[in-house]
């Protein structure tokens, strides 16, 4: 089903909706919550969740591209639920990716910030805009979806060491194209 056929579902508040949502969206969704929790279980309701969210906010909200929009609810709630479950403990690996990434960002620390944070996501996709396939892929999956640098080896057929020397380099370049379009950090 098109996803244009899916929010008129939601807009006539059809049941059918969320389950045409999860039928075309539900694995994608689990897939990007397993990434961040590493739990199956806690993916799955992540997905629920935001399944939930969807019908919630669609109408009023009608989301223009709806995968994008389910992926943002997704990746929220598994970050909520990550935060929920770690409260005490650091060091995951979805820390230790969000710390890989920290010296790239100006901290966020007020409400009028928030402008200012959709400029540097806009900046972001810009930039990986830039990059070749493969290391827009690979920066994708380590920082948004938090695969760990052994599975993106494992998959890519190189070694660690390759894959944490290029995510560097990428890093680096993030932040010299950030400072370049007058983001700093």
């Amino acid at each position: 089903m098109e996803d244009r056929q899916i929010i008129e579902l939601f807009k006539e508040r059809s049941e059918q909706a969320i389950s045409e949502l999860s039928k075309k969206y539900g694995p994608l969704c689990r897939s990007v919550a397993f990434g961040i929790l590493k739990d199956e279980r806690d993916a799955e309701e992540c997905a629920n969740d935001a399944f939930l969210g969807a019908w919630n906010t669609i109408p009023p909200f009608e989301p223009e591209n709806l995968q994008t929009y389910v992926l943002k609810l997704i990746r929220n709630q598994a970050i909520k639920r990550y935060e929920a479950n770690t409260a005490m403990k650091r060091n995951s690996i979805y820390d230790v990716a969000l710390d890989e990434l920290e010296d790239c960002f100006p901290d966020a620390s007020s409400v009028e910030d928030e402008v200012e944070a959709k400029e540097v996501a806009r900046a972001i996709n810009r930039f990986l805009e830039t990059l070749d396939k493969q290391d827009r892929i690979m920066f994708i999956r380590r920082y948004w979806k938090a695969e760990t640098v052994e599975s993106l080896a494992a998959e890519l057929n190189r070694t660690n060491h390759y894959i944490s020397v290029r995510l560097s380099r990428i890093r680096e370049r993030l932040k010299k194209y950030l400072k370049k379009e007058g983001i700093f950090l």
